[in-house]
């Protein structure tokens, strides 16, 4: 990692933790144990890959970083919410999350529904109340956007699809149908809320973007795919080896280790393919998908 791109990281990282630890309920507001929740689920962990996703879309196109931060942190609190619901027993029943207890068990279960509900609804609200884009009908999209992306035909389809596959046998058409709704869908949402902060892109540019988007969307999770079989839990900062201990499909199961580490670096050749009309302008979407694709945690 170049240190221009590691100062870039830090920076962006440093300006969505601030923006929302200033968003969020304060944690002596009433109701106190919700907001406690709600903060003590959100700040002071993860990577933020999907804000960073952001912020490098909204460099593409020559964003105000300021818009870009609103669209990111929807995006951040959407995926903190999928966090405390899948930990919940009723879900994957973990009860480690970034290296500290899931929200579930610091708090309880009835506490968790609600913060994964209140994040939900606060990720929208920063939507409609913030001016995203001069043009009120792409900030409508917008919203739309990422409404479908966590819905039922994005990442809470993709779970519903989890769930159900437990035990069974996927074909690999399956498995990444899968994620491109449980994983893919958020990650998709992340670049295109990003590039939307500045309507300079015509409709061929936004599907390559998003075309983009879903390659990266499908590495990600091969990546998390061969951590959860490689990785220690105190590395990852949750339950290693869950996949293999609830017998779920995975990418390593069906493809082995050494095919899943090539399919992640095809999706990356493909992304970047999908990215050489931008030129220069792409610079930080790719250092991105690489930061993804070599994490190592």
């Amino acid at each position: 990692m170049t240190a221009d791109f590691q100062n870039w990281t830090n920076s962006c990282q440093v300006r969505i933790e601030t923006f929302l630890e200033a968003r969020l309920p304060a944690a002596d507001c009433v109701p106190e144990r919700l907001h406690k929740a709600m903060r003590y689920s959100v700040l002071g962990g993860g990577k933020r890959v999907r804000p960073l996703l952001s912020f490098a879309a909204g460099e593409l196109v020559l964003a105000d970083v300021e818009r870009v931060t609103v669209a990111a942190a929807a995006v951040e609190l959407i995926h903190a919410y999928s966090l405390v619901h899948d930990d919940l027993p009723c879900m994957d029943d973990d009860i480690l999350r970034r290296g500290k207890p899931t929200c579930h068990i610091e708090f309880d279960e009835a506490t968790a529904l609600l913060t994964g509900d209140s994040l939900q609804t606060l990720a929208f609200e920063l939507l409609a109340e913030k001016c995203l884009t001069d043009a009120p009908e792409i900030q409508l999209q917008m919203i739309a956007q990422l409404a479908l992306a966590a819905g039922s035909r994005g990442m809470a389809g993709g779970q519903a699809f989890d769930l159900d596959s437990v035990g069974k046998t996927l074909s690999l058409p399956e498995l990444e149908f899968m994620h491109i709704h449980k994983t893919g869908a958020l990650i998709r949402a992340a670049v295109m809320l990003g590039a939307r902060c500045n309507s300079r892109l015509d409709d061929d540019q936004l599907s390559k973007l998003d075309h983009f988007a879903k390659c990266v969307g499908l590495a990600f999770q091969v990546v998390d795919d061969l951590l959860d079989a490689e990785a220690t839990t105190a590395t990852l900062g949750k339950t290693a080896g869950k996949d293999a201990e609830n017998n779920k499909p995975t990418y390593v199961s069906i493809l082995g280790v050494s095919q899943a580490r090539e399919l992640a670096e095809k999706l990356q050749h493909d992304a970047g393919q999908a990215l050489d009309s931008f030129g220069e302008a792409g610079l930080r979407l790719r250092q991105v998908t690489d930061f993804i694709i070599k994490r190592k945690f």
